[in-house]
């Protein structure tokens, strides 16, 4: 065997690195496309060829469109959401620094890197596919929801926060994140004069604003 031939078969992926290979070059194709062009007008071909794979491959691994969606989204999302919960049972800081932590994390993690731009697809598509609007409340919302009652709890009982309805206070904590996520794909894609705005910062002030109506005042009885 000659030194050329032993390269070129040691340098090529093994059968089940090949097949670990293709469904994640599959949903990368998959949420590029989806983001970009919408729910609806993505075609699996479209995708498949993106990825370098042929549609027969695609629908081996993701029978329907509607798979491959779910797919994308329980990679992205799903797995960061369990990731969050961990997150949150582990922190040592007070309730404060982990909304302010979480709200970091969930920019730079989520809607900076294109995964955000799911939730601008769901919105926009999702009441013609209930199918697929049920999964992502089961997958995505609720457990997000979830996350931050856990927080909002958390600071009631160590008395940190003043009692508030954990449920109607989480959604008040999440809905700039949503404005944020649906912004960025959508006035903020386009160069318009006062279009723009920065993330982090608007983060850190709704959380200012939300934070002096839960901490306690210092000298007011509980």
């Amino acid at each position: 065997m000659t030194n050329q031939s032993l390269t070129m078969s040691t340098s090529r992926p093994p059968r089940q690195r090949l097949k670990d290979i293709r469904p994640q070059q599959l949903l990368d194709a998959a949420l590029g496309l989806f983001v970009e062009k919408g729910f609806a007008a993505t075609r699996s071909e479209e995708v498949a060829s993106l990825a370098g794979v042929s549609k027969g491959t695609l629908y081996l691994y993701y029978p329907s469109k509607e798979e491959l969606f779910k797919a994308v989204v329980r990679q992205n999302l799903t797995k960061l959401i369990g990731e969050g919960a961990e997150f949150v049972a582990a922190f040592e800081g007070s309730s404060a620094e982990l909304l302010l932590a979480l709200y970091k994390e969930w920019w730079l993690r989520v809607a900076d890197t294109g995964v955000g731009g799911l939730h601008k697809v769901v919105l926009a598509e999702v009441r013609n596919f209930p199918e697929l609007a049920q999964f992502y409340a089961d997958e995505v919302i609720a457990p997000a929801h979830r996350i931050f009652i856990a927080l909002i709890e958390r600071g009631i009982a160590s008395g940190e926060f003043r009692k508030v309805d954990p449920a109607s206070t989480a959604h008040a904590l999440i809905i700039p994140m949503v404005f944020l996520m649906l912004h960025q794909y959508s006035i903020g894609a386009c160069q318009v004069h006062g279009g723009k705005v920065d993330p982090l910062p608007t983060l850190q002030a709704h959380a200012d604003l939300i934070l002096h109506g839960l901490l306690r005042r210092p000298g007011k009885a509980r």
